[in-house]
């Protein structure tokens, strides 16, 4: 039996998004994240050592990393669903964006959320100005621009067909959305990026996406 374990308002929920897109059955075990430091609880290291989610257990398979665990859905439980066919022009687009989301999008997501925490924090008042003022000029030389960058770039992605690999939904879709829905919580998409707001405002009216989000707990970024 499949097993997701799912931290709240975490990575996790484009799993379980996957799972009701595939029909496939599996349980879901639900974890709280500490309403302090936010963090996940220990539970978590006794599933993976890392104790991240999310991790999928599959009989005797303990699988962590998202495209790891939506590559191994789809090759084991897809039956051709959801990946172009290899050798072909989308394929490749499938494998560039299935590691593209984790690889190069999400550190500049990170350090956005860094920085911006780090103007927030609680600190001596003689050293609060040089802290804000080092977090803002990082974000405005560094941070923003490449942000800039990335979704410019999957804007047009996206104003090809409406999908990242090809005409139709794939694991890499699935893969992209929380980027997307994060830099959304944060931004207003469809002043600039109307094909990403597209995007996101599609995926969010599929009945596997609904499902999942009824099954999940609590999501902040949908």
């Amino acid at each position: 039996m499949i097993t997701l374990h799912y931290l709240e308002n975490s990575r996790a929920q484009r799993i379980l998004w996957l799972l009701e897109e595939l029909g496939v059955e599996y349980e879901i075990k639900h974890y709280h994240r500490n309403k302090e430091t936010m963090l996940a609880p220990p539970e978590l290291k006794d599933v993976h050592p890392l104790g991240k989610s999310p991790v999928l257990t599959d009989t005797e398979n303990c699988i962590a990393e998202s495209a790891a665990i939506v590559e191994y859905l789809i090759d084991t439980h897809g039956n051709g669903k959801l990946i172009p066919q290899t050798g072909t022009k989308e394929y490749l687009k499938y494998r560039e964006f299935m590691h593209y989301a984790e690889g190069s999008i999400m550190p500049f997501m990170l350090l956005s959320l860094i920085f911006n925490k780090i103007k927030e924090a609680p600190m001596p008042f003689f050293v609060k100005p040089i802290a804000k003022g080092i977090a803002n000029k990082t974000m405005h030389n560094f941070v923003s621009p490449n942000l800039k960058t990335h979704l410019t770039y999957l804007d047009n992605e996206l104003a090809k067909t409406g999908w990242f690999a090809g005409s139709e939904m794939t694991g890499a879709d699935v893969m992209m959305s929380f980027p997307l829905e994060a830099s959304a919580a944060r931004t207003n998409l469809s002043e600039e990026y109307h094909n990403i707001a597209s995007f996101l405002d599609r995926i969010h009216q599929m009945p596997s996406y609904k499902s999942a989000i009824d099954k999940g707990l609590p999501y902040a970024y949908a």
